[in-house]
């Protein structure tokens, strides 16, 4: 597109840092999927299963099929949850934690390569303009004819 819109450049970047993230993943016989599922489970005391979709922003599909997928690859156990028998709580195996380590170390390298290559200044006015157009959206201003849409 000749005058990129916001949209366009988000999803286009997006789709490259997935890609990239992808790419590395498979390395190691992973999907980035797997590497944000172990990132967003706590190390010790387990995570509820329920919560990690909304954590993820996935879908119940997506995430039980990458669940599962992690349990046969032997990163994840799954146990009733002792203070709600209904409830499932996932807990990190210890190869699941080295595995953890390995996404962590990979996603701060992603963010230093940035840092290194993006001045603070320019960096601090990325996370401005990204947090604006989150609220803006968790707020729903952006189509409700009420919003005056002014500069935050």
């Amino acid at each position: 597109m000749k005058d990129k819109t916001i949209d366009y450049i988000l999803r286009a970047t997006w789709q490259a840092v997935s890609r990239m993230y992808n790419e590395e993943a498979s390395k190691y016989g992973a999907t980035m999927a797997t590497g944000f599922a172990l990132l967003s489970m706590d190390k010790e005391k387990g995570t509820p299963s329920t919560a990690l979709g909304p954590k993820m922003g996935m879908e119940a599909t997506s995430l039980t099929r990458t669940l599962k997928s992690m349990e046969e690859k032997g990163l994840i156990v799954r146990k009733k949850n002792p203070e709600d028998g209904r409830g499932v709580l996932i807990y990190l195996t210890e190869f699941g934690k080295e595995k953890r380590e390995l996404s962590k170390n990979t996603v701060l390298r992603f963010n230093e390569s940035i840092k290194q290559n993006v001045s603070e200044e320019k960096f601090q006015h990325f996370v401005e303009v990204a947090e604006i157009i989150n609220e803006l959206i968790l707020d729903k201003n952006i189509f409700n004819p009420a919003s005056k849409n002014e500069v935050l």
